[in-house]
C-alpha cells in the first residue's frame, strides 16, 4: 500500500504530504483547493503522460513521490529490481519508492527505488500496484484482457473445479501448437531433409566399403615405416645376435662365452668366499638373459623374411583408402568412425519422417478434439460465473443510484488461443432501454466510476490490487445513495487500500483517514497567487469538515450535530 504522497509545486500546491493508511482514505476540500492535484500526482507515479500546464506558477518544475509498503513476492518488486532500484527489506515486507518530475517546459524524468529509470516502468509497476478510477482515467478493466482475467478469478472462485479446467485446457493447447510446429518444420523442410538423407547414404556406404578399424590408421603407418626399413632391420637385428651368441663373431669370443667364462673362473673360487656364490648366482642370470634375447632377436629377423616385398604395398593401398576418408570426414580415423555412428542415428531419424508425420497428424488430431471438449467446459463455467458477476454488479449499481443500470457480460466465440476460444466483453446498459455499450461509452465519468466501484466490491475479494483511487465517484447524487457509495468504499477497503477525493460528506464519514486540502491567497508584488495545503484531520477537525460539506457553515451547531451522527453512523456501519 501507498504509505505517504509527497507533492511539491503541483498545479496550486508548493509543498505538501499525504500520509496515508490501510482502509479507506478521504480528500475533501472547497472547488478549487486543488483536490484533484491528488490524483493527478498519482497519475504521474503510475507513468500517466506529464502536462507542462500541471507546474506550479513561477515554479522550475514539479514533483510527486509515494513511498510504498508491499509484501515480500510482490510482482512490482521484482520488476522494479529489474530496473535497478535500491529496495529496504523488512521482515515480511519491502519499502519501494517511485518518484516523478516535470519540468516548466515538459520534459518529464521518474525514478524507482532512487534510481533513474524510463518512464514505461512506473507504467509497468503501477498497473500491480495501484487502479485508478477518476473523471477522464479510468484505467482497470477496460482492456478485453483484464476483463477476462477479473472474470476467471472470479469463476475460479464460484467454481472450485474451474482452475482446474483451464490448466488442462491450457496443457492441451500447448501440447497441439508443439505438435503444430513439429509438423511445420518436417513438411517445410521435406526436401532438404531428403537431400540430407541421400548424401549420408552416399557417406556411409564409402565408410562401410573400406569398414575402417579403430587407430587403424596409426597402426598401418607404424606397419609402413618398419616395412620401408626391412634390409637395415634385418642386419641389425643378425648382427646383434652373432655378438651375443655367434662363436664367429669378431676374435671367435661372444658375448654368452665371455659371461660364461667369468661366470667359470668365480665359481672355481666361491667355496673360498661365501660372498662370492651370489656373484655366481647373478652371472648365471645375465648368461640366461643374453641367451633369451639372442633367440629373440634369431626370431625377429626371420619374420622379417615373411613379410615380403608385396606386403609394403598392400599396407599403403589401405593407407590411401583410409585417407580418402580422413579427408572428407573427419581428422583421424576414430573420428570417421564416431562421424559414421552418429550419422547412422541422424540417418534413421530422416528416413522415419513419413511415419513421425503419420503419427504428429493423428497427435494432432487427438489434440483438437480433446481441445474441443476443454474449450467448452471451459466456456460453459465462465459464462455461468458471468451470468453470476453481472448480476451482483447490477445489485450494486442499484444502491447507488443507478437503480436502471445494468453490466452485461458478453462472451462469444473467438480464435482458440492459451486462453480457451471465447472472447470476452463488459458493456454497460447505463439507461432503461439503453444498448449495452463498452465499459466508457454511453456513460458519464461519475457513472463509470460508480460502475468501477460495483465491480470492484464484487471483485475485491478474488482480484485485488493494493491500492484503489476513485476520483468524484459520487458525482452527481446525494442523500441515501451517496451514504451507499460511503459503505461500499469502506466494503472495498476491508481488502485493499482505498483513497477518494469527495465532496459528500455521507462518503467522508466513512473515511479511517481524513486529509483536507485547502487553499490560500497572498500577495506578490501586486500579484494574487493561490496556494494550498494538505493535513491530516483530527476528530474534531472532522466533525467542522463534514459540517462545511453538509452546509457550508462549520460553525453551525446543527450542522456539526449532523456530521457527528454522519460519522458514527460510518463507524457502526464498519463494525
Amino acid at each position: 500500500m501507498i504509505e505517504e504522497i509527497r507533492i511539491r509545486d503541483l498545479g496550486v500546491i508548493s509543498e505538501s504530504t499525504l500520509p496515508l493508511g490501510p482502509g479507506l482514505s478521504v480528500v475533501s476540500g472547497e472547488t478549487g483547493a486543488g483536490k484533484t492535484m491528488v490524483v493527478t500526482a498519482v497519475g504521474l507515479l503510475l507513468g500517466n503522460r506529464a502536462d507542462a500546464g500541471a507546474v506550479r506558477n513561477g515554479a522550475k518544475n514539479a514533483s510527486a513521490e509515494a513511498t510504498l509498503t508491499l509484501p515480500q513476492g510482490h510482482p512490482a518488486l521484482q520488476r522494479a529490481l529489474e530496473a535497478g532500484a535500491d529496495i529496504d527489506e523488512f521482515d515480511g515486507g519491502a519499502q519501494l519508492i517511485l518518484a516523478r518530475t516535470v519540468s516548466a517546459d515538459g520534459r518529464s524524468r521518474a525514478h524507482v527505488g532512487g534510481r533513474s529509470a524510463p518512464i514505461g516502468v512506473l507504467n509497468e509497476l503501477g498497473e500491480a500496484l495501484v487502479a485508478v478510477h477518476g473523471q477522464s482515467d479510468q484505467i482497470r478493466l477496460k482492456n478485453p484482457s483484464a476483463q477476462r482475467e477479473a472474470l476467471d478469478k472470479f469463476a475460479a472462485e464460484a467454481n472450485k473445479g474451474f482452475s482446474a479446467k483451464l490448466a488442462s485446457y491450457r496443457g492441451v493447447f500447448n501440447r497441439w501448437r508443439a505438435v503444430q510446429a513439429e509438423l511445420a518444420e518436417l513438411r517445410s523442410a521435406s526436401r532438404e531433409r531428403l537431400r540430407e538423407a541421400d548424401s549420408l547414404t552416399t557417406a556411409l556406404a564409402e565408410i562401410d566399403a573400406v569398414a575402417p578399424l579403430e587407430a587403424e590408421d596409426e597402426l598401418l603407418k607404424a606397419q609402413a615405416v618398419k616395412l620401408g626399413n626391412v634390409e637395415e632391420l634385418r642386419k641389425a637385428t643378425l648382427g646383434a645376435h652373432e655378438a651375443l651368441s655367434a662363436a664367429d663373431y669378431g676374435d671367435g669370443v661372444d658375448a654368452a662365452g665371455l659371461v660364461d667364462t667369468a661366470k667359470r673362473l668365480v665359481e672355481s673360487v666361491a667355496d673360498a668366499d661365501e660372498e662370492l656364490t651370489q656373484t655366481t648366482k647373478r652371472l648365471s642370470e645375465v648368461g640366461y638373459l643374453l641367451a633369451d634375447i639372442a633367440r629373440d632377436l634369431a626370431s625377429y629377423a626371420t619374420s622379417l623374411d615373411s613379410d615380403g616385398p608385396g606386403r609394403l604395398s598392400e599396407v599403403e593401398d589401405r593407407r590411401g583408402e583410409l585417407a580418402v576418408l580422413v579427408r572428407k570426414y573427419a581428422p583421424t580415423i576414430d573420428e570417421v568412425i564416431e562421424w559414421a555412428d552418429t550419422a547412422r542415428v541422424r540417418l534413421t531419424e530422416l528416413s522415419d519422417d513419413s511415419g513421425r508425420i503419420e503419427s504428429l497428424e493423428a497427435e494432432e488430431l487427438a489434440a483438437l478434439a480433446e481441445l474441443g471438449v476443454l474449450a467448452a467446459e471451459v466456456s460453459a463455467m465462465r459464462r455461468k460465473a458471468a451470468d453470476k458477476l453481472a448480476k451482483a454488479v447490477s445489485a450494486e449499481l442499484k444502491a447507488l443510484a443507478m437503480p436502471d443500470a445494468k453490466l452485461v457480460i458478453e462472451i462469444n466465440t473467438a480464435e482458440r488461443s492459451i486462453h480457451g476460444e471465447d472472447d470476452i466483453a463488459f458493456l454497460l446498459a447505463p439507461h432503461a432501454g439503453a444498448s449495452p455499450r463498452p465499459l466508457g461509452k454511453g456513460a458519464s465519468g461519475g457513472e463509470l466510476s460508480r460502475v468501477m466501484l460495483a465491480l470492484e466490491v464484487v471483485l475485491a475479494a478474488v482480484d485485488p490490487v493494493p491500492t484503489f483511487v476513485f476520483d468524484e465517484v459520487d458525482s452527481g447524487v446525494g442523500g441515501k445513495a451517496a451514504v451507499e457509495i460511503g459503505r461500499r468504499l469502506a466494503m472495498l477497503a476491508e481488502h485493499v487500500q482505498v483513497l477518494v477525493v469527495t465532496h459528500l460528506p455521507q462518503v467522508a464519514a466513512f473515511a479511517d483517514q481524513h486529509i483536507l486540502v485547502t487553499k490560500s491567497s497572498v500577495s506578490k508584488n501586486s500579484t494574487g497567487i493561490t496556494t494550498s495545503n494538505v493535513r491530516l484531520l483530527t476528530y474534531e477537525e472532522r466533525v467542522v469538515e463534514l459540517a462545511r460539506m453538509l452546509a457550508g457553515q462549520e460553525d453551525s451547531a446543527t450542522a456539526q450535530a449532523h456530521a457527528k451522527e454522519l460519522l458514527a453512523q460510518g463507524a457502526r456501519s464498519q463494525k
